[in-house]
């Protein structure tokens, strides 16, 4: 890690024309625990190549370094404001630092949206994964839905189709960071509730669910680029035709699990490559029947499904790079059906259903066990979704 003099002042062993001119200061966005600081680099590099580039957090004086834009700040204090200051580093020592990124507090956010709650309903409410506490209102979808699907980037969180009064086939978005109403994003290729999503960092995928273009169930899927408003676009298929799987993704595998076939329940579990459009795999078979509405969630290694398998509280684990069978992981505090999940890269968290429907209960990925209370959302809800700025796929 290069040595840098005090913030404002310069060596006097620097020469303008030997060591680099100071980036320029870009964004800084919040993760968990953490921030990516973008930068562009000087034109003036100074008597020989830039070596490196360094971030320092103000508060906590935390340094972390890269070779190129964007530099990672990890060790973080969720829930605190930082601003960011960048430096170049060439054989001749430092740079001056750039001028201070905005303020930016990490933290991960997990936003819950739609479902039935006293009839359709369009709110949107947050909660904060890293803590426990009552969720808080966003704002609201634009238009009331039950059963939409959801996927997220660490930026925006989309939800797809539904039933409100009738099929939808509208996606609507938010920046997970500002609170708001949802602002539409372009449409499914076809009007349907029931669905499920999952994501990378880039793509997000929408599959199965009630076809109401063709009355019956599918197993059609669609993608999205998150970053960029448009209508989807045919992805493939689903091994078979399904309503409410669940599910959940790594950074390269959208995994979807459970459902109902229109003439019973299912326990197949698939996948697909995010990144390459085509039909999904079998992975393997949940180790309890799962009825319509599992709810799924992940961190980058493990996915995790509960309420309404086997008809128990049970919640059933895989490891989404090897194919294989779920194992159990432990039994859900309350036995809802048709929840909404999602996560952090520690935290699973699940909510609502048609008991108990306000309740939020979370556990920790890397220990399979019973979950633990977290709070409540602002209002009972069942046959909604769920969505992160830090599951999984990211």
């Amino acid at each position: 890690m290069p040595l840098r003099p005090p913030a404002g002042f310069i060596s006097a062993f620097f020469d303008p024309l030997r060591n680099p001119n100071a980036p320029t200061i870009g964004t800084a966005t919040g993760g968990d625990a953490s921030a990516s600081v973008t930068f562009t680099a000087p034109t003036n590099v100074g008597g020989s190549a830039i070596t490196s580039y360094s971030a320092l957090s103000t508060p906590g004086g935390i340094v972390a370094s890269a070779a190129s834009s964007p530099i990672s700040v990890t060790g973080l204090t969720n829930g605190t404001a930082y601003t960011f200051a960048v430096w170049a580093t060439n054989t001749y020592g430092p740079s001056a630092y750039s001028a201070a990124s905005g303020s930016v507090t990490p933290d991960i956010r997990g936003l819950f949206a739609g479902g039935t709650a006293a009839g359709n309903t369009n709110v949107i409410s947050y909660i904060s994964i890293p803590t426990t506490g009552n969720a808080t209102d966003f704002g609201d979808l634009t238009g009331a839905v039950d059963a939409p699907g959801s996927c997220s980037s660490s930026t925006r969180g989309l939800w797809a189709g539904g039933y409100g009064g009738s099929a939808q086939n509208v996606i609507g978005y938010v920046t997970i960071a500002s609170t708001g109403n949802a602002t539409d994003f372009g449409d499914l290729p076809q009007l349907i509730a029931y669905l499920s999503g999952c994501s990378s960092s880039t793509r997000g995928l929408f599959a199965g669910g009630y076809n109401y273009t063709v009355s019956s169930e599918t197993n059609i899927i669609s993608y999205v680029t998150i970053a960029s408003t448009g209508n989807a676009t045919d992805f493939g298929d689903l091994t078979i035709q399904r309503t409410g799987p669940g599910a959940c993704a790594s950074p390269t595998r959208g995994v979807f699990a459970g459902g109902y076939t229109g003439s019973g329940n299912s326990n197949v579990i698939d996948y697909v490559t995010i990144a390459s459009a085509g039909n999904a795999t079998d992975f393997g078979d949940l180790s309890g029947t799962a009825g319509q509405g599992p709810a799924g969630c992940s961190n980058s290694t493990r996915g995790v499904f509960g309420g309404n398998i086997g008809g128990s509280g049970q919640m059933v684990y895989i490891t989404i790079a090897s194919t294989g069978n779920s194992t159990t992981f432990g039994n859900l505090v309350t036995n809802n059906t048709y929840m909404a999940a999602c996560s952090s890269s520690t935290r699973g968290v699940f909510a609502g259903g048609t008991s108990a429907g306000n309740v939020i209960q979370y556990i920790t990925f890397a220990s399979p066990s019973t979950s633990t209370d977290f709070g409540d959302l602002t209002q009972s809800t069942y046959n909604f979704a769920g969505c992160s700025s830090g599951h999984g796929g990211l």
